[in-house]
């Protein structure tokens, strides 16, 4: 981890936006895969 706080403002904001992107990927790649592993199952409890 490095310290966000030495960073100049505009420098800060690319970081954030960088960071916010990397971990909206990481949720559509996990929510994605736990859909396809799940998915199915939960609808067919669902719609019983």
């Amino acid at each position: 981890m490095f310290a966000i706080d030495s960073l100049s403002g505009s420098v800060q904001a690319a970081a954030l936006v960088g960071a916010v992107f990397f971990e909206a990927i990481i949720l559509y790649v996990g929510y994605g895969g736990l859909e396809q592993a799940i998915g199915e199952h939960v609808v067919g409890l669902v719609t019983r």
